[in-house]
């Protein structure tokens, strides 16, 4: 049996930043890094941005350049999908049969993007956009001539995929189930910026409905039928309803979890010896109030990754990171820190109809968060209010003339 001191399920942000912080922390010891992509470690983010609009070649999108992971001894085990942990939970057997036992696991495998489970969902011209095989499909489908899309999803990926098919050139419909879009993410004042601004370059947002079925032409997808009952034509699906996360080998196992696997502050499972980070673990958030739940950022999986490898070279330091997340329409660009869930309060900064403006989200009278749209110093200066919980007068907030760093105490 192969035998590694540190075996990292997943090459994503979190996989591979895990590799290279055990190194930056002077491991000496064996790493075996696997995933079931065939490409280096890359970013995920600019799939639905500068790869999908052709602006970009994937090689820039490289975490490291190929050979940083033969250099610094990390073996990468690519185009391989773990199928369950071994007898006695040390080791890891992949489909293929082969097995690796471990001296520590971290467990960075992320999730699979949920698909559409309504008739007509297998058509062809249906697709997720969670990795570059997606990416791929979908450009290939473009390269075609498509030339109406419909997303179903009004979150961040649905959102940034409009903005670069209509730069495309495509006529772009959203569906979106609730009354707003972000509305899982965002106050309605962050929703109603970007609805106008989404419609103001021809995107055709339908609310508070959903998709019932799909109709296809020839084994392609022609059209889809809504709940409310209206036809929309389009020879292009997007689906963007989130992730299901890939635990199940370790919940097979018996470790604790419901949404994720659940970890500590040192991101340990439940199971001896193995770690997980990243948008699939769980944990007790500080910003958030201490309640359970995932975090899908990049930052978030680095931060943890960073976590468990001084944990495993024998530091023991808590996760405690401030989260912070961006997302690029258009020419607008929202950063948001902190974590606005719960939220009772809103602070406007601004005017939205300026394209530049912040609101400040409170909890029980603390800034929890803050949202920013074309407006780094908010973003930048906003942290440390975030990261003190501060309590600061309403008013003066949200007079744009004052720095928020002036509200500090």
């Amino acid at each position: 049996m192969e035998y590694s001191d540190v075996v990292i399920v997943g090459a994503g942000h979190g996989g591979a930043q895990a590799a290279i912080a055990l190194r930056k922390n002077n491991f000496a010891g064996s790493i075996a890094m696997i995933d079931d992509a065939s490409e280096h470690p890359y970013e995920r983010p600019p799939l639905s941005k500068d790869y999908l609009a052709g602006e970009k070649a994937f090689e820039r999108f490289q975490i490291r350049p190929a050979d940083f992971w033969q250099k610094n001894s990390v073996n990468l085990k690519l185009g391989s999908k773990v199928q369950r942990l071994g007898d006695g939970k040390r080791s890891i057997v992949l489909e293929n049969g082969h097995e690796i036992s471990f001296g520590n696991l971290i467990w960075s495998a992320g999730g699979e993007a949920r698909q559409l489970s309504c008739a007509g969902s297998d058509s062809n011209g249906v697709h997720v956009l969670r990795n570059k095989c997606d990416a791929d499909r979908l450009k290939a489908d473009l390269e075609k001539g498509a030339t109406r899309a419909l997303i179903v999803g009004g979150g961040y990926i649905g959102l940034e995929a409009a903005a670069v098919l209509t730069k495309l050139g495509l006529e772009v419909t959203v569906v979106e189930t609730f009354a707003r879009v972000l509305s899982r993410v965002a106050g309605a004042e962050v929703s109603e910026f970007f609805q106008v601004l989404h419609r103001c370059h021809g995107v055709e947002l339908l609310l508070e409905t959903h998709v019932e079925r799909l109709e296809s032409k020839g084994g392609r997808v022609a059209g889809v039928v809504l709940t409310d009952g209206r036809r929309i034509f389009c020879d292009l699906v997007i689906v963007g309803i989130g992730i299901k996360p890939n635990v199940g080998p370790l919940l097979a196992e018996g470790a604790d979890g419901e949404q994720g696997v659940l970890v500590d502050a040192l991101c340990r499972t439940s199971l001896d010896n193995i770690y997980a980070i990243g948008d699939c673990a769980e944990h007790a958030n500080s910003y958030a109030c201490g309640a359970i739940m995932r975090v899908e950022s990049v930052q978030n999986a680095a931060d943890m990754a960073e976590t468990v490898a001084k944990s495993i070279c024998g530091e023991d330091v808590p996760y405690a990171a401030t989260p912070w997340f961006w997302s690029h329409q258009y020419d607008v660009k929202l950063q948001t820190v902190g974590i606005s869930a719960g939220y009772d309060q809103t602070i406007l900064r601004g005017e939205p109809s300026d394209g530049k403006f912040s609101v400040i989200y409170l909890r029980h009278g603390q800034v929890a968060a803050l949202d920013c749209i074309n407006n780094m110093k908010d973003f930048v200066q906003g942290r440390k209010l975030v990261e003190a919980k501060a309590v600061i007068d309403r008013e003066i907030a949200s007079n744009i003339n004052i720095q928020l760093k002036d509200l500090i105490d």
